[in-house]
């Protein structure tokens, strides 16, 4: 199974695809990040992000997606815009049919390390570990969207036992 995890942004969204192996080992497979301009109109930007998560989704065909979900911001600017592009990777991944999942922080770091308040470091490193990688993936976007790709197949396997991670 071959999931793909998605940390979304305006300037940067981070995404990263794992393979599931059929004796549970996790693959890493892809990770990057789509960037958009600062200062470019903000239609023009979300244009970028669509364009690029469509490529992505035909690129590689994943089974199943997760998204980290908005967590409230003290910046209600950086919240809404935020949301604008949070609302157009939506858009892309229910175009592509692709089943959608959603994870709260929180849950990301619990799933990775057991501990729901984990710094980024900590969960930087199990994404490193859990994946034999040789170094901290970066930039920190797609270590993160590694991470929610983790967490998404974590999800299905213990959904199919039926329990629920969100």
């Amino acid at each position: 199974m071959l999931a793909l995890g998605i940390d979304p942004g305006t300037a940067i969204v981070g995404y990263g695809l794992v393979r599931e192996l059929s004796d549970g080992a996790l693959q890493p497979v892809a990770y990057d990040v789509i960037t958009t301009p600062a200062g470019m109109p903000m239609w023009e930007r979300l244009e970028i992000i669509y364009d690029g998560l469509t490529a992505v989704l035909r690129q590689y065909k994943p089974d199943r997606v997760g998204v980290e979900e908005m967590f409230f911001a003290k910046n209600v600017t950086t919240a809404i815009t935020v949301a604008q592009a949070r609302g157009v990777i939506m858009l892309a991944l229910h175009q592509a049919r692709i089943p959608i999942a959603e994870y709260k922080p929180n849950a990301v770091k619990q799933s990775l390390t057991g501990y729901g308040a984990a710094d980024k470091r900590q969960m930087q490193e199990m994404v490193r570990l859990m994946l034999g990688l040789d170094k901290i993936p970066k930039p920190d976007d797609a270590a993160d969207a590694l991470a929610i790709a983790i967490t998404d197949l974590h999800s299905a396997r213990y959904s199919t036992l039926g329990g629920d991670w969100g």
